[in-house]
């Protein structure tokens, strides 16, 4: 009976110290270590992510100068300029005509691609690695391998044209046609980053739906209507939004493969603000022009957010 209380007493006792509550010193050293952890993410954030768009924000209502001279405050002039800069406005609509092009296609092919590769073709890892290989590839190399292919006299794609007929291109060269060809260069280059996504989202798919479809008589062509897209809702969603923003920051093919010359037909808005800030040496003025694309870049966003949610309170 002794012992049994004195064991009681005990864990009563050793409870009780436990409850105590902490020295203060205890929790700001917690706090000192915590910060500790953080402080190389928070010093990073600020130095390359803060303070470059306070910068830029602070040179856009300046008349900076690339060479250093400027550097007064103009107010919102740049603004105003670039509200009423024809080529602004021409190289945002080359930038959003690109954007719908190339966007239909890489969610239609990668879609196709994942597809196929779900369905079990032989030899699934090979077709993985060259769907998935050229977007491994630097931007440099996919260039180079575009403008042999589109060389007027030796290139792949006029012997093609040839071969069926037709009449050869000057692709590159040829304004209604060098949009197109930058188009199909980003397809293939970045086609497998969305293959990727749509296959991941096709075998998080339960198999036992389509076990079950196949028992009731369900076409393969069915299962993959009825079953497979209205589950690939989400990563339809998410590879568009993806999209979409990938191919309004058009800049490094198109610049690429045109040799840095541009047209008023392949110009887009992010070269443009290169050439306002470094051919030009207009900083204040290119760093309104981000800005102001900045702002549509948000809107697309937002504008996205609120019909994907819509989308989800009509399910």
């Amino acid at each position: 009976m002794t012992n049994t209380a004195t064991s009681t007493r005990a864990i009563v006792t050793g409870g009780a110290s436990d409850l105590r509550p902490r020295r203060a010193g205890t929790g700001h050293r917690e706090q000192l270590v915590s910060w500790a952890f953080l402080a190389p993410f928070v010093v990073a954030f600020v130095l390359f992510l803060i303070w470059p768009i306070v910068h830029g924000i602070y040179l856009s209502f300046t008349d900076q100068s690339l060479t250093g001279a400027g550097g007064s405050l103009v107010g919102f002039a740049n603004y105003a300029e670039a509200l009423t800069d024809p080529v602004m406005w021409r190289s945002m609509g080359n930038t959003v005509w690109f954007t719908l092009l190339s966007t239909v296609p890489l969610v239609a092919i990668a879609l196709l691609m994942a597809a196929l590769v779900d369905r079990g073709l032989p030899g699934q890892w090979l077709w993985r690695l060259s769907f998935f290989m050229p977007y491994l590839l630097a931007s440099t190399v996919i260039s180079q391998i575009w403008v042999w292919i589109f060389n007027p006299q030796i290139g792949a794609a006029n012997n093609v044209l040839e071969a069926l007929g037709l009449e050869p291109l000057a692709w590159l060269q040829n304004p209604e046609t060098n949009m197109m060809s930058i188009v199909i260069a980003t397809v293939w280059w970045t086609v497998g980053f969305n293959f990727l996504l749509y296959l991941a989202a096709m075998q998080n798919i339960p198999p036992q739906q389509y076990e079950a479809a196949s028992l009731d008589g369900a076409s393969t062509w069915r299962q993959f209507w009825s079953i497979t897209l209205p589950q690939l809702g989400p990563a339809t969603v998410l590879i568009l939004l993806l999209q979409i923003l990938a191919s309004l920051k058009l800049f490094d093919q198109a610049y690429q493969m045109l040799g840095g010359v541009a047209s008023d037909t392949t110009r887009s808005i992010v070269q443009y603000i290169y050439e306002a800030g470094f051919t030009s040496y207009r900083f204040g003025y290119s760093a309104a022009i981000s800005y102001v694309f900045f702002a549509l870049i948000v809107i697309v966003g937002v504008a996205q957010a609120v019909v994907s949610r819509r989308r989800k309170e009509q399910l």
